[in-house]
């Protein structure tokens, strides 16, 4: 259970490594059970590993989502560590397909303590061409996808576009007609898929710290292979297999056999994985507005009774969001996020909180790579989110593209405050501003 909602979990056997399956949109562990060359393949890996799966919420036999999402992979996050604690899991291989393939990418980024190691199945980085991505699709082609798999969701009549290697197979056709309709419901998948076609993770692949395993199949059209071919370009501890057929969402129907010995191979020979130095994480900086000025007018008693409730209700929202307090900057603070979605939702009712106080702050957020220093983070993401902060005005939450970009698909809206060069720094950053509401 996750902040009173429930989420429905499967486990199958009981090998000496965790796997857990971070299931795409299209899933529902009951209906997939229920399809013979499906639970033949869990049950070959259940074999050499203890098989872990699960609905997200939203989805099949789990509870909706909260009315206050927060961006999809966000949720997701929360969604796979909570399952791994109620099984006991430390540290897992993370296995991700399709859709879940940018969420579970940026999972093993942030909690990298929980990932000993990730397969990437049929994925990508990012499915939607940009200037210096050429192999991503025309935004044109991805919203037909979305429009399309809205108007007949539930029919099962895309069978071809799933698994292609049975297309014209009506039995299969009517289970995966009836997949859908367990899974969720039109208006919710149109919604989830429009934050996944723009997931953009290619920033975040170097930070990846375990060995990967991806495969891709060579015929592949959503995405192509060299998405497959991009991912282990640019994850350093990765290794790339071609999978000789057609591009099926199911590993399970064409793949089974490749599939399982490449997992096997590569599971019980993957090394024990290391305590972390480095981790993906939201760095967010605040400063009071003037502060010198404030308290040279109130003296030093009041003053430090008022800092003493600014840090006491720091404590208190971050303890709410889900944030580490890495340190007290005097007038301020730094703290970290697991995701950029409840940082700004911090930062927005920190705001409120101390304007109560008569204490305006200036906040800035960048989400990327730090060095893990015992309780102290240090890195290019710390220097970045610092200097973004010295650039936003009182009451302003100013934020960097990478954040704008991770939680498209959020309620989150942001005004364009244009590109700067930030002192230390070298090139120029697109700044975006938190919009308020």
């Amino acid at each position: 259970m996750l902040d009173g909602q429930r989420i429905a979990y499967q486990v199958i056997g009981d090998g000496p490594v965790d796997a857990i399956l971070a299931p795409s949109w299209l899933s529902t562990f009951d209906m997939e059970w229920e399809q013979p060359m499906i639970r033949e393949f869990l049950q070959r890996l259940a074999s050499f590993v203890r098989v872990i799966r699960f609905d997200r919420r939203g989805s099949g036999a789990s509870d909706s989502l909260p009315g206050d999402v927060l961006p999809v992979w966000e949720t997701f996050a929360e969604d796979i560590e909570c399952v791994m604690d109620e099984v006991g899991s430390e540290s897992a291989v993370l296995y991700a397909d399709g859709d879940a393939g940018p969420l579970g990418i940026l999972f093993a980024a942030t909690r990298p303590n929980r990932v000993s190691a990730m397969i990437l199945f049929n994925t990508s980085a990012r499915f939607l061409a940009d200037d210096d991505y050429s192999i991503g699709f025309p935004p044109e082609f991805m919203d037909e996808v979305s429009n399309e798999m809205a108007e007949d969701w539930g029919l099962g009549e895309r069978l071809a576009l799933y698994v292609p290697s049975r297309s014209g197979d009506k039995e299969l056709e009517r289970w995966m007609g009836r997949l859908m309709r367990a899974t969720t419901t039109p208006s919710s998948v149109k919604e989830f898929m429009e934050g996944v076609i723009t997931a953009d993770v290619r920033k975040i692949l170097e930070s990846i710290d375990v060995p990967v395993l991806i495969l891709h199949p060579s015929e592949s059209q959503v995405p192509p292979i060299e998405h497959g071919r991009y991912l282990a370009d640019h994850i350093k501890d990765s290794t790339l297999v071609e999978l000789s057929g057609p591009g099926d969402v199911y590993p399970a129907f064409a793949f089974a056999d490749q599939v399982v010995d490449a997992i096997q191979e590569f599971v019980t020979g993957a090394p024990t994985a290391m305590p972390a130095s480095r981790a993906l994480a939201t760095v967010l900086f605040t400063d009071i507005v003037e502060s010198t000025i404030r308290a040279g007018e109130m003296g030093d008693s009041r003053w430090h009774r008022l800092l003493d409730l600014h840090d006491e209700t720091a404590r208190r929202e971050l303890a709410r969001h889900s944030g580490e307090l890495v340190k007290s900057t005097g007038d301020g603070i730094l703290a970290t996020f697991e995701g950029p979605g409840r940082g700004i939702s911090f930062a927005s009712m920190f705001r409120s909180d101390l304007a109560g106080l008569g204490l305006p702050i200036r906040t800035g957020i960048h989400t990327g790579e730090v060095e893990l220093r015992g309780s102290d983070v240090g890195g290019m993401a710390v220097h970045l989110g610092a200097r973004i902060m010295e650039l936003a005005d009182p009451g302003e939450i100013l934020v960097s593209r990478t954040v704008r970009d991770l939680v498209i698909g959020s309620p989150i809206t942001f005004e364009d405050r244009g590109t700067h060069s930030l002192k230390g720094i070298e090139g120029e950053w697109q700044l975006y501003s938190v919009a308020t509401t």
